[in-house]
């Protein structure tokens, strides 16, 4: 007979996933709903208003993709790409990198805009690669989940316009931890995940369209590349016709419901407040203790914090002790970052006081020097 899974209590310190409150984990136990039933669809049209004021936009296009972050990513590009289509993204860590991977896998040609891992894409690298250029999109991840970096959108978005480009960014990692306001700072597309700062368990991807990206995939000259992820076929779903497209994953909507809810019941600016706060506290206590934040200085993201490996250290045994000994996980360094840096998140539940000094009180115990 094989054992019922009874998985212990980690205190989720790692770049993904975070925390999830007991409450969201309680919504994923109730009762399961037809994915068409009036009572579901009612509260599918709760999480898209909950979901646009997070995104801080009134696009009619803002619902959870049923998938993984990276099921969001695949589904802005799809859809507003096509073969040939001239795409510029930034590539400053990992998912950077992805973007460029699936806009080629969709035949885009893609101009590579290329920072050092730890640093932001400067709009001057954007507007340098538009000058004389005419692209489809321009693409940026806002939080760098690899290096702990927050680059700035708005100018970028502000330059991508004045092209005639489209403007998309990744939010799996700023969302409900710093600002995002797609409208404010004229972003046509972007996408998000549930398992970090909004603290639910990882499976669906916030993304929201603007009309003007809404136009551009409603009018393509050939088929969206991926049928499951066709917005033209989702927007049936997910609009008013509530045609059948897929069945949604029905406990994974009452999560996202519940943590949306405790998001706008904190407040979105008490909680970019707080997050900010813990980050400053666990800075303080790391340079106490002599260690050292890796990202470029007045462009570090609060919740997510790339930390440099004291000399003679392995960062692996380090990691392997945290878990083992004190049952907290971090993350590893990515990349050309591996072995040199370790990720400290501080991601929506994670994000405490309390949560801090556990941690910093185990680094002392397993750095006494």
């Amino acid at each position: 007979m094989i054992a019922q899974f009874n998985p212990p209590q980690r205190l989720l310190l790692g770049p993904g996933p975070s925390m999830v409150p007991q409450s969201v984990l309680d919504a994923m136990g109730l009762p399961l709903l037809g994915h068409l039933d009036p009572l579901f669809v009612g509260l599918m049209e709760e999480v898209k208003g909950m979901l646009r004021t997070v995104f801080q936009t009134t696009n009619p296009m803002t619902f959870p993709v049923s998938g993984t972050g990276s099921a969001g990513m695949e589904f802005c590009f799809v859809n507003l790409i096509e073969p040939g289509d001239e795409v510029v993204i930034g590539i400053n860590g990992v998912f950077g990198g992805r973007m460029a991977e699936v806009a080629e896998r969709c035949g885009a040609t893609v101009i590579r805009v290329e920072a050092e891992w730890g640093r932001i894409i400067e709009p001057e690298q954007i507007a340098q690669a538009l000058r004389g250029r005419s692209p489809k999109l321009v693409a940026v991840v806002h939080a760098e989940t690899s290096t702990g970096v927050l680059t700035p959108v708005q100018e970028i978005a502000q330059i991508a316009h004045n092209a005639g480009a489209l403007m998309l960014i990744d939010t799996v990692t700023s969302l409900g931890g710093v600002p995002v306001c797609i409208d404010e700072w004229g972003i046509d597309a972007a996408y998000s995940g549930t398992q970090k700062c909004l603290s639910c368990p990882p499976g669906l991807a916030p993304v929201t369209l603007s009309s003007r990206a809404m136009e551009v995939a409603t009018n393509r000259r050939t088929k969206v590349q991926s049928w499951y992820l066709d917005v033209n076929l989702l927007n049936g779903y997910w609009g008013s016709d509530r045609a059948y497209h897929h069945t949604a994953p029905i406990s994974m909507n009452y999560a996202l419901h519940e943590a949306l809810r405790l998001t706008l019941e904190e407040g979105l600016e008490s909680r970019w407040l707080r997050h900010q706060e813990n980050h400053l506290l666990l800075a303080a206590k790391l340079e106490e203790m002599e260690m050292t934040l890796t990202a470029q200085a007045g462009h570090r993201l609060p919740q997510l914090n790339s930390v440099a490996v004291p000399a003679g250290y392995d960062d692996a045994e380090i990691r392997r002790r945290l878990l083992n000994d004190f049952n907290i996980e971090i993350g590893a360094g990515l990349g050309p970052l591996k072995g040199k840096t370790m990720r400290i998140g501080l991601m929506g539940e994670s994000s405490s006081a309390e949560n801090v000094g556990r941690l910093v009180g185990a680094l002392k115990a397993i750095l006494p020097a």
